[in-house]
């Protein structure tokens, strides 16, 4: 090499081959450990479907509490309107725990039956309340039937037993929870 001349220095670099099996690696990582929240719905259980040329079986009246909510959020309740959801849980008890001593409410608690009917356009928000008063107080009456048979509430008699343990239903036997989701007519609330 001649003197004088400048040696040619060749520039670093950095080496992006792997970058892109970084950005694969970390693309699979997050898939692996990403949850994903599936959303779950309203945890109810269907009953049985009729068969063809089955007749549903008859309910007396008076062991069907009627709720009704309009097009407006406004909530009857056996056409009376009901001001506040608390009022709705106080009726619910009410008709499960008569055990007929009042003849516009159910017969006993295995009999009782709580009917929710919506309208087309009803806001979907007073039709998920609606049903969470109505559970609370099929809860707050398994709570009150627990601590007089057991001597306490309903969630710790429930954890006492198996998963699979039949003595763990008695309460619920003993008070059946039972709602049924009428559909809406198809003459209400149409609004088109």
């Amino acid at each position: 090499m001649p003197l004088g001349e400048r040696r040619k220095r060749t520039e670093p670099e950095i080496p992006s081959a792997s970058l892109a099996d970084i950005a694969f690696l970390l693309l699979i990582f997050f898939l692996v450990a990403t949850t994903i929240d599936i959303d779950s719905g309203i945890g109810m259980v269907l009953p049985p479907k009729l068969e063809e040329n089955q007749q549903p079986p008859p309910i007396k009246e008076r062991n069907m509490l009627k709720i009704l909510i309009n097009d407006q959020g406004q909530i009857l309740v056996e056409d009376r309107p009901i001001v506040s959801l608390r009022q709705i849980r106080d009726e619910v008890k009410k008709h499960i725990m008569n055990n007929g001593q009042d003849p516009n409410y159910a017969e006993s608690p295995e009999k009782a039956i709580v009917s929710v009917k919506t309208a087309r356009n009803t806001p979907y928000r007073v039709y998920i309340d609606v049903l969470d008063e109505v559970k609370l107080a099929y809860r707050e009456v398994r709570d009150m039937v627990a601590r007089q048979r057991f001597g306490m509430d309903y969630l710790t008699y429930r954890n006492r037993f198996a998963k699979d343990d039949p003595e763990k239903d008695e309460i619920r036997k003993l008070i059946p929870q039972k709602i049924s989701l009428a559909e809406p007519d198809p003459g209400t609330g149409g609004g088109q």
